[in-house]
Protein backbone atom coordinates (compact mmCIF):
# COMPACT_ATOMS: atom_id res chain seq x y z
CA UNK A 1 0.00 0.00 0.00
CA UNK A 2 1.51 3.27 -1.13
CA UNK A 3 0.99 6.40 1.24
CA UNK A 4 1.74 10.20 0.64
CA UNK A 5 3.61 11.27 -2.47
CA UNK A 6 3.37 7.40 -3.85
CA UNK A 7 -0.35 7.21 -3.27
CA UNK A 8 -0.91 10.10 -5.54
CA UNK A 9 1.70 9.80 -8.18
CA UNK A 10 -0.32 6.15 -8.97
CA UNK A 11 -3.86 8.34 -8.71
CA UNK A 12 -2.69 10.63 -11.47
CA UNK A 13 -1.28 7.78 -13.60
CA UNK A 14 -4.17 5.79 -12.98
CA UNK A 15 -6.04 8.90 -13.81
CA UNK A 16 -3.99 9.92 -16.90
CA UNK A 17 -4.43 6.35 -18.39
CA UNK A 18 -7.70 6.31 -17.99
CA UNK A 19 -8.51 10.43 -19.51
CA UNK A 20 -6.25 9.15 -22.32
CA UNK A 21 -8.57 5.58 -23.15
CA UNK A 22 -11.81 7.93 -22.88
CA UNK A 23 -10.55 10.59 -25.07
CA UNK A 24 -9.13 7.77 -27.42
CA UNK A 25 -12.60 5.94 -27.83
CA UNK A 26 -14.43 9.07 -28.12
CA UNK A 27 -11.80 10.34 -30.81
CA UNK A 28 -13.00 7.18 -32.69
CA UNK A 29 -16.50 7.52 -32.61
CA UNK A 30 -16.07 11.03 -33.41
CA UNK A 31 -13.96 10.34 -36.18
CA UNK A 32 -17.28 8.07 -37.56
CA UNK A 33 -19.44 9.89 -37.11
CA UNK A 34 -18.06 13.10 -38.84
CA UNK A 35 -17.13 10.76 -41.98
CA UNK A 36 -20.76 9.43 -42.06
CA UNK A 37 -22.25 13.07 -42.07
CA UNK A 38 -19.21 14.15 -44.31
CA UNK A 39 -19.80 11.49 -46.74
CA UNK A 40 -23.63 12.41 -46.99
CA UNK A 41 -23.07 15.64 -47.19
CA UNK A 42 -20.83 15.28 -49.88
CA UNK A 43 -22.82 13.53 -51.82
CA UNK A 44 -26.18 15.52 -51.36
CA UNK A 45 -23.54 18.70 -52.22
CA UNK A 46 -22.68 17.07 -55.70
CA UNK A 47 -26.29 16.39 -56.62
CA UNK A 48 -27.25 19.81 -57.97
CA UNK A 49 -30.78 20.69 -58.69
CA UNK A 50 -32.62 23.67 -59.34
CA UNK A 51 -35.66 24.39 -57.77
CA UNK A 52 -38.97 24.09 -59.66
CA UNK A 53 -37.42 21.36 -62.54
CA UNK A 54 -39.90 18.80 -60.82
CA UNK A 55 -43.31 19.20 -59.93
CA UNK A 56 -46.07 17.39 -57.48
CA UNK A 57 -49.24 17.15 -59.58
CA UNK A 58 -52.65 16.56 -58.11
CA UNK A 59 -55.64 14.79 -59.85
CA UNK A 60 -58.87 13.78 -58.10
CA UNK A 61 -60.53 10.64 -59.65
CA UNK A 62 -64.05 9.58 -59.11
CA UNK A 63 -62.93 6.37 -58.30
CA UNK A 64 -60.62 3.49 -57.95
CA UNK A 65 -60.51 2.25 -61.56
CA UNK A 66 -60.72 5.53 -63.04
CA UNK A 67 -57.39 6.28 -60.82
CA UNK A 68 -55.37 3.06 -61.60
CA UNK A 69 -55.87 3.40 -65.34
CA UNK A 70 -55.51 7.05 -65.51
CA UNK A 71 -52.07 6.17 -62.91
CA UNK A 72 -51.17 3.67 -65.27
CA UNK A 73 -51.11 5.44 -68.47
CA UNK A 74 -49.44 8.44 -67.43
CA UNK A 75 -46.34 6.60 -65.94
CA UNK A 76 -46.51 4.28 -69.48
CA UNK A 77 -46.17 7.37 -71.47
CA UNK A 78 -43.40 9.06 -69.49
CA UNK A 79 -45.21 12.37 -68.48
CA UNK A 80 -44.50 11.27 -64.68
CA UNK A 81 -42.12 9.02 -62.93
CA UNK A 82 -44.13 7.57 -60.35
CA UNK A 83 -48.36 8.24 -59.46
CA UNK A 84 -49.48 7.46 -55.96
CA UNK A 85 -52.76 6.27 -55.53
CA UNK A 86 -54.38 7.65 -52.22
CA UNK A 87 -57.57 6.53 -51.61
CA UNK A 88 -60.79 7.25 -49.88
CA UNK A 89 -60.86 11.66 -49.70
CA UNK A 90 -63.53 13.59 -49.01
CA UNK A 91 -63.80 16.67 -51.23
CA UNK A 92 -66.56 19.06 -50.93
CA UNK A 93 -66.68 22.14 -53.35
CA UNK A 94 -69.17 24.32 -55.04
CA UNK A 95 -70.50 23.01 -58.79
CA UNK A 96 -72.85 24.76 -60.25
CA UNK A 97 -73.73 27.07 -57.90
CA UNK A 98 -74.98 24.19 -54.82
CA UNK A 99 -72.21 22.56 -52.53
CA UNK A 100 -71.09 19.16 -53.49
CA UNK A 101 -69.58 16.27 -51.14
CA UNK A 102 -67.99 13.29 -52.48
CA UNK A 103 -65.65 10.29 -52.41
CA UNK A 104 -62.95 10.20 -54.44
CA UNK A 105 -59.81 8.89 -54.94
CA UNK A 106 -56.54 11.70 -55.09
CA UNK A 107 -53.22 11.05 -57.66
CA UNK A 108 -50.13 12.33 -56.53
CA UNK A 109 -47.88 12.80 -59.60
CA UNK A 110 -43.83 13.18 -59.55
CA UNK A 111 -42.85 14.89 -62.91
CA UNK A 112 -41.15 17.17 -64.48
CA UNK A 113 -42.55 20.66 -64.60
CA UNK A 114 -41.99 21.21 -68.37
CA UNK A 115 -44.27 18.14 -68.71
CA UNK A 116 -47.23 19.41 -66.71
CA UNK A 117 -48.81 20.70 -70.03
CA UNK A 118 -48.80 17.73 -71.38
CA UNK A 119 -49.88 15.04 -68.20
CA UNK A 120 -52.97 18.21 -68.18
CA UNK A 121 -53.81 17.39 -71.68
CA UNK A 122 -53.60 13.45 -70.99
CA UNK A 123 -55.85 13.61 -68.14
CA UNK A 124 -58.56 15.96 -69.96
CA UNK A 125 -58.45 13.54 -72.42
CA UNK A 126 -58.96 10.30 -70.84
CA UNK A 127 -60.82 11.83 -67.36
CA UNK A 128 -64.64 10.93 -66.98
CA UNK A 129 -65.35 14.62 -65.39
CA UNK A 130 -66.59 17.51 -67.30
CA UNK A 131 -63.86 20.11 -65.47
CA UNK A 132 -60.54 16.98 -64.49
CA UNK A 133 -58.58 18.75 -61.41
CA UNK A 134 -55.17 19.03 -62.87
CA UNK A 135 -53.16 21.47 -60.48
CA UNK A 136 -49.00 21.11 -59.97
CA UNK A 137 -46.58 22.50 -57.23
CA UNK A 138 -43.31 23.09 -57.79
CA UNK A 139 -40.70 21.30 -56.07
CA UNK A 140 -38.65 23.36 -54.19
CA UNK A 141 -35.86 21.18 -52.38
CA UNK A 142 -36.03 16.94 -51.76
CA UNK A 143 -33.88 13.80 -51.88
CA UNK A 144 -31.22 14.58 -54.48
CA UNK A 145 -30.99 11.19 -56.09
CA UNK A 146 -34.94 10.62 -55.79
CA UNK A 147 -35.07 14.19 -58.05
CA UNK A 148 -33.04 12.48 -60.29
CA UNK A 149 -34.86 9.50 -60.46
CA UNK A 150 -37.89 11.22 -61.67
CA UNK A 151 -35.28 13.36 -64.36
CA UNK A 152 -34.07 9.68 -65.19
CA UNK A 153 -37.24 8.81 -66.22
CA UNK A 154 -39.13 11.35 -67.73
CA UNK A 155 -36.75 12.97 -70.04
CA UNK A 156 -36.86 16.06 -71.91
Amino acid sequence: MLTGAGARAEAVHGGSVRALLVTVLLSAFMFQLLRTVGLRAFSMASETYTSGTHSAAFVTCPNDTVAKDLARGIVEKKLAACVNIVPAIKSIYEWQGKIEEDNEVLLMIKTRSSKVPALAEYVRSNHPYEVAEVISLPIDQGNPPYLKWIGDIVQE
